[in-house]
């Protein structure tokens, strides 16, 4: 028998090593998540909906099956959290909106049924952003999770993946499920000191995922480890007919092929004066020390300046598409002033009405030639290291929620259609600090396979909240 304690703060590979070796049973790690949600979560509000009697059975029909002596992969029988668009039928799925909170889903998502068929175990539903449009982590009507690295004082959990990096962080959940349109797996990931994996478009398949944009939206793992987060994309990446974008995705290569060294990758970063003139000087410390840790590890850290419109253009730009999707997706509610819709959420999406065909179709003919210039200008390197979120986590009570801070230095990897993998790299005053490894289209496992050495050499290690 372990301490509940103990098991929630293992990793999902130390986790499904117990399991595999007898030492502990599915229902024990559902029990010790369930404990920690009916003690804390009344604070944190990471959650939705908690599947609890359904989580048991499915943990005890785990442990049943392990028990007949068939084999089963890493993930059977390991909990995980959901982030709540993610449809699941005959479940509430509310999009964060309270508008939905009683509406229920006809069918499941694609990332749901491949969980599932891995043999993992949801353990609920966690909050978001209301529609998925916000980098705070801000929901005025259903509430806001509360980031737990400071038991005092509010501070936001970034957005808008916000219940689902509270509940890792936490130590609620083992891993969660994350979507990203323009930073919402690694803002909250960086705020709250987990990891977060952005995936490239098309790597996982969105069908039955409610959508923000169609064009920039992608599901991700959220873990506490480079290795969590690349066994989570193993179950969930591949082809899948209901959503064409996946049906000529390159395949993935297991971890136990991936090299240990980083000699011979050549890691590029833009000088500092190209950062925003709002990044906290410990976030560009942390910046700065991961380029020496990635030296130390052999790899060739070289400095360039980035196209000058990498940031400011592509934050911009890629909000248009954002805004003129969303109020095509959500045009039916979204302006009527009676259904309770957050005012935030609500200004963003309308001001996408001041927008002709004209102007967004340009805007999608110039992000595709931005793609093609910034290919040309990323071939010869491996990765761009950038920080995640140029400060961390303010207080909720004085942030701007129309500021662009959060995603200034994460929209342009979903606008450029590239990879992106969030770490922890230290803390200011007890706040953590993110850093992000850029990848090419499809080169997820090349960003995590830098970011694992990087993570081993920096020590991080995200310690739930106890009490």
């Amino acid at each position: 028998m372990h301490n509940p304690t103990a098991l929630s703060a293992l990793t999902l590979v130390e986790q499904s090593a117990l399991l595999r070796n007898g030492e502990c049973s599915s229902r024990e790690l559902v029990d010790a998540y369930l404990s920690n949600i009916e003690r804390l979560d009344g604070k944190l509000h990471a959650f939705v909906d908690v599947y609890a009697d359904e989580a048991r059975q499915l943990a005890d029909a785990a442990d049943q099956a392990r028990r007949s002596g068939f084999p089963s992969g890493p993930l059977h029988g390991l909990p995980i959290a959901l982030k709540d668009l993610l449809e699941i039928e005959g479940r509430v799925t509310t999009m964060g909106s309270q508008m939905w909170r009683n509406r229920r889903s006809t069918s499941t998502a694609a990332v749901v049924e491949r969980l599932l068929a891995a043999g993992m175990i949801p353990l609920g539903k966690t909050h978001m952003v209301e529609f998925a449009f916000g980098a705070w982590g801000t929901n005025p009507l259903m509430g806001a999770p509360w980031n737990p690295w400071d038991p005092q004082v509010q501070r936001v959990p970034g957005g808008s993946s916000s219940g689902s990096a509270v509940a890792v962080a936490a130590g609620l959940a083992g891993a969660a499920i994350g979507s990203d349109t323009g930073g919402s797996v690694r803002i909250p990931a960086a705020f709250t000191g987990i990891t977060g994996l952005k995936v490239t478009y098309g790597r996982v398949s969105l069908h039955g995922a409610a959508l923000l944009s169609w064009t920039l939206d992608s599901i991700g793992p959220m873990a506490r480890t480079v290795e969590d987060c690349a066994m989570l994309l193993d179950a969930m990446a591949g082809a899948d007919p209901r959503d064409p974008a996946t049906l000529h995705q390159p395949d993935l290569q297991p971890m136990s092929q991936w090299p240990d060294t980083l000699r011979g990758m050549r890691v590029i970063m833009p000088p500092a004066d190209q950062l925003p003139a709002f990044t906290h000087p410990a976030v560009i410390a942390a910046w700065h020390e991961v380029a020496k840790v990635l030296t130390d590890a052999g790899a060739d850290v070289l400095e360039a300046r980035l196209p000058e419109w990498f940031f400011e253009l592509a934050a911009k730009v890629g909000g248009v598409i954002i805004a003129t999707e969303a109020l095509t997706l959500h045009k039916d509610w979204i302006e009527s002033a009676e259904n309770p819709i957050g005012e935030g959420v609500r200004t963003r999406i309308l001001n996408a009405r001041k927008l002709g065909a004209a102007e967004y179709a340009g805007t999608l003919r110039q992000m595709h030639e931005r793609r093609r210039v910034f290919a040309d200008w990323f071939e010869p390197y491996d990765t761009l290291l950038l920080p995640t979120v140029a400060v961390p986590a303010p207080a909720l009570s004085e942030i701007d929620e129309q500021a662009p801070i959060p995603s200034y230095l994460t929209r342009p990897v979903n606008y450029l259609g590239l990879c992106g993998l969030s770490i922890p790299a230290g803390a200011h005053e007890g706040l953590p600090i993110g850093v992000q490894f850029i990848g090419k289209p499809y080169d997820e496992q090349r960003i995590m396979r830098i970011g694992r050495v990087c993570e081993q050499a920096i020590g991080w290690r995200c310690a739930p909240v106890t009490g």
